[in-house]
């Protein structure tokens, strides 16, 4: 770092001295053209805000399609409720799979600008091919799709058609979420104080842009939809989303990059192969005897180095310099999968420990889902017109946006200075993530007893009302606004989390850290619910998650989620105590000021 630090200022000098003027980024970002960014010229709020309306006009496309989808699989697919929030569920599941896909492309060898607009092309095209199928093919007879009016049966071919379109809808949209997330806190510098501050702010306001993008669909297009119009509902998200590729080309010239780092598992697999050639090794004391190339050597990429810390110390056999070693060096015969600089070791060890805290969210994640599953069929199943005004089940989850919106404002203008008032740090993000689990056992015990009341109210011997209840939708408001605080401090705490504690060459990663726990949440609900009806079916039990939920017992699925949630959350605090944060090298060589580890 303090290399490109002085190369910086050698640059800055010399551009003054010829009269353009203009200061440099001091983290390594560079313009389109491969150039050291100028400060004022790129980045900052003109490219981050341009991100964050193509978040939301990505995301109101994405829920046009993923928040109907249950309804869509049952009313014109014709699947059962738990055959449907299990396809959902998978196919969430893959969306977020596929973000790994678009982070190892975007480190490795993209580049996040080149990577967005990758999938982002893919995700329009999955959405044109899925209104078209739609609109030829699936809604059959025409008007079909509604509460009153099911469709008929489709040929495989057409059911395939539907499949291939909604899993190109899966794979750009994943492959592009975690790296306009990145790509985004890419246009303010860390190096800064200012920018610093700003790329702080900017994930909440990326949350919130993601839940305001939603916002669209799960009321208006929702009730489209709902009300069988799924042509327009699909044709509109299509349209969104072509108009957020088109934004986001737009501010081409504004945005800085930084170069892609190369395969990091080819890094991972020498760091894992030195280590194991030297473990009959006998470790010595002291930092002296391992391998610490310089900075540009080391990682290759103006990233920063990072510093040697303590834990895992076997695989600190990677960059120990044995006898062998030493000879090879001095005839300029570097074996990388021999001997490692310590900073790239330091990457390995910085993964592992992040891994335990990655797992802890995944239980969370599981409850997240529930919204676009189980959430929307609870609601289906109850009395949805209020003041003669039909409320769709879907478009209950706009409590959970508003929840969010009203939550990210209470956390940065009221909650946020408070605590910095008590104590100087404020709350960490592994703290705010333990808040958010708290609160999602919260949120599935309030879902749990709406069941509980919406059961009490049903009719379950008739059998031309089946799932009806007189329970008024309006009681699932409560666990929709308690997920919504959920995940404010879950998910804005996990995105800022993984950000700043992945590699530098490894940002994109970080999210999709984020994004992997809620496709192995959706995995993990899944299979839950596959051995829940396993389990609970019998001769004369249909199941706790049957067709008609009068006859079923969701509410114990509910608590049950509630208790696994308690049990992850003294798991997680464990985690988080354990947890040593990342270290690197500031500007002048040492060691940065942050803390060995988080406080819990």
């Amino acid at each position: 770092m303090a290399a490109h630090f002085e190369m910086s200022k050698e640059v800055k000098f010399n551009k003054e001295e010829n009269g353009e003027g203009g200061e440099f980024t001091k983290d390594g970002s560079v313009d389109m053209h491969g150039k050291p960014a100028i400060r004022d010229n790129s980045g900052r709020w003109v490219a981050g805000l341009i991100i964050l309306l193509n978040q939301g006009l990505a995301t109101l496309a994405f829920f046009g399609v993923g928040v109907n989808l249950v309804l869509f699989l049952t009313r014109v697919l014709q699947q059962d409720n738990a055959a449907a929030a299990n396809s959902v569920s998978k196919w969430t599941g893959t969306v977020y799979i596929f973000s790994l896909v678009g982070a190892f492309l975007s480190d490795s060898y993209w580049g996040r600008y080149k990577t967005c607009a990758i999938f982002q092309v893919i995700f329009v095209i999955g959405l044109v091919l899925l209104s078209l199928a739609s609109q030829l093919f699936l809604l059959n007879p025409k008007g079909c799709g509604n509460q009153t009016t099911p469709c008929a049966s489709h040929p495989s071919w057409q059911i395939g058609l539907f499949y291939i379109s909604i899993y190109m809808i899966a794979l750009g949209n994943g492959g592009y979420q975690p790296n306009i997330a990145t790509f985004g806190a890419d246009q303010f510098d860390v190096e800064h104080w200012k920018e610093g501050l700003s790329k702080v702010a900017f994930f909440s306001y990326f949350y919130l842009a993601l839940n305001l993008g939603s916002l669209f669909s799960n009321t208006i297009l929702s009730y489209f939809e709902d009300d069988g119009l799924w042509v327009i509902g699909f044709w509109a998200s299509a349209a969104s989303a072509f108009a957020a590729l088109v934004l986001f080309l737009v501010g081409t010239k504004r945005y800085r990059h930084f170069k892609p780092s190369g395969n990091p598992l080819a890094r991972f697999g020498q760091v894992i192969v030195a280590a194991t050639k030297k473990w009959k090794v006998q470790m010595p004391q002291g930092e002296g005897h391992l391998y610490d190339a310089d900075t540009k050597e080391s990682t290759g990429n103006g990233s920063r180095k990072m510093v040697h810390t303590q834990g895992f110390k076997f695989l600190d056999r990677a960059a120990l310099i044995t006898s062998m070693d030493f000879n090879n060096e001095k005839q300029n015969d570097h074996n990388p999968w021999r001997l490692c600089p310590i900073s790239q070791v330091e990457e390995v060890k910085c993964i592992l420990r992040l891994l335990p805290i990655w797992l802890c969210t995944i239980i969370y994640s599981v409850v997240f889902t529930q919204m676009a599953s189980l959430f929307v069929e609870q609601g289906a199943a109850m009395t949805t017109t209020v003041l003669n005004f039909r409320i769709p089940a879907a478009s209950m989850s706009s409590f959970d946006i508003l929840s969010v919106a009203a939550f990210i404002f209470l956390y940065r203008k009221v909650l946020n200075p408070v605590v910095m008032k008590l104590r100087k740090k404020g709350l960490t993000e592994l703290q705010r993530m333990g808040i958010g689990l708290v609160i999602a056992v919260i949120a599935m015990v309030s879902a749990g007893i709406v069941e509980c009341y919406r059961l009490k109210y049903a009719s379950k011997d008739c059998s031309h009302c089946e799932n009806s209840s007189s329970l008024s939708i309006l009681w699932q408001i409560p666990q929709y606004a308690l997920i919504g605080a959920s995940e404010v401090f879950m998910y804005v705490g996990q995105l800022e989390f993984f950000n700043a504690q992945a590699p530098d060459g490894l940002k994109s990663f970080g999210s999709a850290l984020c994004m992997t726990s809620i496709s192995l949440g959706n995995y993990v609900s899944s299979l839950l619910v596959s051995v829940v009806m396993k389990i609970s079916e019998g001769d004369h039990m249909p199941g706790w998650i049957p067709r008609n939920l009068n006859k079923g017992h969701l509410d114990r699925f509910y608590f049950l989620l509630a208790g696994l949630t308690t049990i992850d959350l003294v798991v997680y605090i464990a985690c988080a105590k354990w947890y040593a944060n990342t270290k690197h090298d500031d500007k002048h060589g040492e060691g940065n000021s942050s803390t060995d580890e988080y406080e819990v």
